[in-house]
Formats: C-alpha cells, sequence, structure tokens
C-alpha cells in the first residue's frame, strides 16, 4: 500500500513508519516540526519507498499520487507540548483531522485515527474499557488534548456512518521508547534524564497514581493490525501492567544507579489517579497484546538516552 503518515517525524509515528516500510508498503510521512524532529527519521533518507513532506496538516496541504490508507498521528502529545501549545494541539485535532479524513474520502482510502486514553480524563471506572465515557474537565488546562481528541474521535465516526468511510480509532495510553524528548515533560524521559544526571527524581502528589507503561514495538504492532482491521468503534491499545508512580521512579533509579532520591510536588490540576487499559478487546479482535517487559522496555530506553548523550 501506499501509506500517508501525518506526524511523521514524532516519536511513535517514525516506529510506524519503520514497520510500515518493513512491511513493504511505501510511505509519505507529514510534518510541520513543531513537536516531532528531524533526527527520528533521518535514518530514512535515501530509502526510496519513503517521502517526507514538510506542512501543517492543519491547513490544506497540496500532496501527490494516491494513497490506499491515511494514518492521522499528527498532534503534541506530551503535557508540556499541548500546554505551550495550546491552539496547535486543538487544531491538529480539529481543522487537522478534517482535512486528513477528507485526503482519505479522496482518494478511497482508509482512515486511521491516533486517540488517547486522556479520553477518560480522571477515570471513576477502573480499569478502562472502550464503553467507558470518561470524567473529563471540559475547560481544565488539559482540555486542549482531551477535547481535541474527543472532538476527533466524533469526527471521525461522523465520516464513517455519513460517508462509509472505513474508519478505526486506536485510543493510545501510556507509550515510552526510543526516540522520546527527554524534555517533553513526560514521566518516562524526565525519571530517567533526571536519574542519569544524579538529580533526585520528581514525583508530584505522594506517588500513588498508577500509570501503565507500554513499549512503543508493542504498541506500533498494535496500531499495524488495527489499520488491517474492520473495527470503527475504539480500541484500547496499551499495557494493563499497572504501577504507582512512586514505584516506578524507585524501578528507574534502581536500573540507573541513581542515589539522588525523590522530590515530592503538587499534583498537577486534573492529573489522573488511576491509568490501565482493559485491552480484552483487542486481544479478541486483532490478536494482540505487548510481548515487551517493562524492565527490559526500561533498559532499552535508558541505552537509548546514554548513548544520545
Amino acid at each position: 500500500m501506499r501509506i500517508l503518515v501525518s506526524g511523521g517525524a514524532g516519536f511513535v509515528a517514525s516506529h510506524l513508519c519503520d514497520r510500515l516500510l518493513a512491511e513493504g508498503h511505501t510511505v509519505v510521512a507529514i510534518d510541520n516540526y513543531l513537536t516531532g524532529r528531524r533526527e527520528n527519521i533521518r535514518h530514512l533518507e535515501g530509502e526510496p519507498r519513503f517521502q517526507l513532506v514538510e506542512g501543517d496538516v492543519a491547513e490544506k496541504v497540496k500532496l501527490d499520487g494516491g494513497f490506499d490508507a491515511v494514518l492521522h498521528l499528527a498532534s503534541p502529545a506530551s503535557p508540556l507540548d499541548y500546554l505551550q501549545h495550546p491552539i496547535a494541539s486543538m487544531m491538529a485535532g480539529s481543522a487537522g483531522t478534517k482535512n486528513m479524513l477528507d485526503v482519505a474520502l479522496e482518494q478511497g482510502a482508509r482512515f486511521l485515527l491516533t486517540s488517547t486514553s486522556e479520553c477518560y480524563g480522571d477515570p471513576v471506572e477502573h480499569p478502562q474499557k472502550e464503553t467507558y465515557w470518561g470524567h473529563v474537565n471540559p475547560v481544565g488546562p488539559r482540555s486542549v488534548y482531551d477535547e481535541a481528541k474527543r472532538f476527533a474521535e466524533a469526527l471521525t465516526m461522523a465520516y464513517h456512518r455519513h460517508y462509509g468511510l472505513r474508519t478505526n480509532i486506536a485510543r493510545i495510553f501510556n507509550t515510552y521508547g526510543p526516540r522520546m524528548k527527554l524534555n517533553d515533560g513526560r514521566v518516562v524521559p524526565a525519571f530517567i534524564d533526571q536519574s542519569l544526571h544524579e538529580r533526585p527524581l520528581t514525583v508530584f502528589g505522594d506517588g500513588s497514581q498508577t500509570r501503565s507503561f507500554c513499549y512503543v514495538s508493542d504498541l506500533v504492532d498494535g496500531l499495524y493490525r488495527l489499520m488491517q482491521s474492520d473495527e470503527a468503534l475504539p480500541v484500547n491499545l496499551g499495557n494493563p501492567d499497572e504501577i504507582s508512580i512512586l514505584e516506578f521512579a524507585e524501578k528507574i533509579q534502581r536500573l540507573t544507579g541513581s542515589r539522588a532520591g525523590i522530590e515530592f510536588k503538587p499534583l498537577p490540576e486534573d492529573d489522573p489517579k488511576q491509568r490501565q487499559p482493559d485491552i480484552s478487546k483487542a486481544r479478541r479482535l486483532l490478536g494482540w497484546e505487548p510481548k515487551v517487559g517493562l524492565e527490559e522496555g526500561l533498559w532499552r530506553t535508558i541505552e537509548y538516552f546514554r548513548n544520545s548523550g
């Protein structure tokens, strides 16, 4: 297939480009480098089946040739990024989603949206199933990301129902691995950066809040399987192994050998207390579940950051 990947220079999308190329497809990536980085796809320079287009999906961009699939990943994804770029985040989820849906519609292509577990907000249902409607503050600081993704899901379903467009929606839970930015504010690179520089790890609140961390290769495998399915309703993709942030900080320190200790700070507004995916649907429909254990994935990620300076 010839596949368009929006946000192609981003953390997850760059790994997805690698997978698509490895499967024999041709990839056209588009990115405006607001949060994506050229270095994430530099290794693909000279690859004849890969093309990079600089552009903003929130604006109409002319793209040559036909596409068999459109995968919409373009959006700031870390709290630091979407709080720093609130309008761009909302436009990526609204106008950007519409523009990519229109490309798919014009080309007769399938469409995949990467949504987020943030649609569940600070959940009162645990673990979170796709049928849960969420507990979200629609006007809080995080709403620029949450509501953009919720709108994107609604628009995608509208195109599916109104035009019969073949669509998929992935609700992605916390993902980590090589090519994350050290300074993007997410807990994995933040803890690794602090540990490698022998600084105390910053834990917000008392650290009892939980997350479930999925290694990027597992997520990409889930996205690839979902792209080939006929499931139009959202599907959770994440690792159901839940861990408290305090336990996670202690694990990072043990793996890196850091003895700098832990520093506690106030919990940010609307920070979810629990986050754990129910992946029964992905197991049933896609035959998918994560394979990379947390310690193995963290070792790979720590080594990446050590070697990248």
